[in-house]
């Protein structure tokens, strides 16, 4: 019964790094890599909807963080045109659903923070023309927008660029991600915010004491104003107990924001990072990360797209219907889409300005 429900339903994935993985392989390699290395996880877990983050690791910072930025999103584009039948680079909500009806994955684009931007606000048009669509404006650290939550003893807020980004962003219809974004940036944006906003890949903090999880009243608050939380399915983000690394605990965290920001309000944002690591780190590496969180670490059965299924399944067992289910593999995360991605705001809603 869950097999059925879950390929009958729209999945969508709002975090996954693949980028990093099929633009680390040369140029006439990307759309070849993606379709025999990833496209085959994707069908079996019943992706329908992937948001493809554009991180750029520190190797390419500062000098060439832009560069690389701009390699990844053509990395993207690519591997589209060269599996034109299997999945689109979309632009809006109509276009994701134009898509998922010739039985194609939709894929957005994302900012995973703007290392090649700084603080050269001017240049997110620039971007949005490319295809970005979803974006972040922090990582664990600071920038010149705002402080990662592994700053949060800064108590720091939004930058005025900080400020002015997400002002050009609402304006360009371009959704805010505050995934990453210190306490603090995140109370700002929920301040003075006039959309709705976006957590691609955080889990709930009340479960797991972790500065890259969201409480309580920030769950609370991003539904207030519209926006979905999608929960972030890395191991050590759900628990510090190695034995409750388990699709049972991964449920507990997406049962836990939707009985605090409602059943509309949540969806699934995985963060596969093993996967992608198997693809980008050498043996002698494994398990090191800057951030003292082991990348590799997995639930046993959810370190691909593979084994998106499970999740549907253990919501089944745990009771919720199958209209409640739909919601949170993607439902939730397609009525934002419909409703924002793509959609300037009415002042620049003019032919030719921005697609």
């Amino acid at each position: 019964m869950f097999a059925d429900l879950h390929q009958d339903a729209i999945v969508a994935d709002t975090h996954n790094d693949l980028l990093m993985a099929v633009s680390a392989r040369p140029p006439e390699m990307w759309a070849s890599f993606f379709r025999e290395r990833w496209l085959p996880q994707l069908r079996e877990g019943g992706v329908d909807v992937q948001v493809l983050p554009v991180f750029i690791d520190s190797q390419y910072r500062p000098e060439g963080a832009l560069r690389q930025t701009l390699r990844m999103i053509e990395c993207a584009h690519v591997l589209a045109e060269g599996n034109p039948g299997e999945v689109s680079i979309c632009y809006d909500g109509q276009q994701v659903d134009e898509a998922l009806a010739l039985g194609r994955i939709a894929l957005v684009i994302a900012l995973e923070s703007m290392p090649g931007l700084d603080a050269s606000v001017e240049l997110l048009p620039t971007l949005f023309r490319l295809g970005v669509r979803v974006a972040s404006i922090a990582h664990w650290g600071r920038t010149p927008l705002a402080d990662g939550s592994g700053e949060d003893a800064t108590g720091s807020r939004l930058t005025a660029y900080g400020v002015a980004a997400l002002q050009e962003m609402e304006r360009l219809g371009m959704i805010f991600d505050i995934s990453h974004l210190g306490a603090s940036g995140v109370a700002h944006v929920l301040e003075i915010a006039t959309r709705p906003v976006i957590a691609t890949h955080s889990s709930a903090r009340a479960l797991r004491d972790h500065h890259r999880n969201l409480t309580d009243e920030q769950l609370r608050a991003v539904a207030a104003g519209g926006g979905v939380v999608c929960v972030n399915f890395l191991a050590a983000f759900l628990s510090e107990k190695p034995e409750d690394y388990t699709v049972e605990r991964l449920a507990d965290h997406i049962l836990h924001i939707a009985d605090v920001a409602g059943l509309d309000h949540v969806g699934l944002g995985p963060d596969f990072m093993r996967e992608v690591m198997v693809d980008l780190t050498p043996p002698c590496c494994e398990g090191f990360s800057p951030s003292g969180i082991d990348s590799r670490a997995a639930i046993p059965g959810l370190d691909g797209p593979g084994g998106m299924p499970l999740v549907t399944e253990q919501l089944l067992k745990r009771g919720l219907d199958e209209q409640d289910i739909r919601k949170i593999l993607g439902g939730n995360v397609m009525r934002l889409f419909r409703s924002e991605l793509g959609r300037p705001a009415p002042e620049i809603a003019e032919p030719g300005l921005v697609r």
